[in-house]
């Protein structure tokens, strides 16, 4: 983790375990409660606990309303590192988006933030979605944050882009294609790799580029 934060020292298996006997027998927590944990959780030093919010928020996400949007944006932006945020937005914020669709023009105003985290998230929180991606508007934030040199926006457009072609290799294909002088090399690897593991034989002159 590159000296980012302390550690307690407990195994993820143990975590998940610790975790899941915690909640055994409680009743389904509501918004406002899962707030206040995720809270205090987020405010302890050592990582596992934040790891343990996030497992709680991404079990009992559909408890959430729009509302929560600014309370997920608040754990994306403290304590910021791919280990929490890539969770937080592909299962939490995504989620969220899904349904309240009302919500998706903050991810308009997140792809333009001044924050990696919040740019990063608007990238991936469509990671789940599969044949319910809205194309048009992730091939969109893709290309307006490919000239960007920073490593975690490169390395999310090409993993997005990367999972998306397992639902549409075509549409994956011709967007590299189309955009190969200006998605970084990282990103076009990145986005092709599956395709380039000979799981499917589409794009082989896209392939051949990276």
């Amino acid at each position: 983790m590159h000296n980012q934060f302390a550690f307690a020292g407990i195994t993820a298996p143990k975590q998940k375990e610790l975790i899941r006997e915690s909640l055994m027998g409680l009743a389904r927590p509501s918004q406002d409660e899962l707030t206040v944990v995720s809270r205090d959780l987020w405010a302890l030093d050592e990582r596992e606990y934040q790891y343990a919010a996030v497992a709680l928020l991404i079990r009992n996400v559909r408890v959430f309303d729009a509302s929560f949007l600014s309370e997920g944006q608040e754990r994306l932006t403290t304590k910021s590192w791919w280990d929490t945020v890539d969770a937080l937005a592909s299962r939490v914020v995504g989620p969220l988006i899904a349904a309240f669709p009302e919500l998706v023009a903050e991810m308009d105003v997140w792809c333009e933030s001044t924050n990696l985290w919040l740019r990063r998230s608007a990238i991936l929180h469509q990671l789940t979605y599969k044949g319910h991606t809205d194309a048009p508007r992730f091939f969109g934030y893709c290309l307006a944050l490919s000239g960007e040199s920073d490593f975690f926006i490169r390395k999310a457009i090409g993993w997005a882009l990367r999972e998306y072609s397992k639902t549409d290799a075509h549409a994956v294909v011709d967007f590299v294609e189309t955009n190969s002088g200006s998605l970084s090399p990282l990103s076009r690897r990145e986005a092709l790799l599956w395709l380039r593991g000979g799981r499917r034989q589409v794009g082989a002159s896209a392939a051949s580029q990276v």
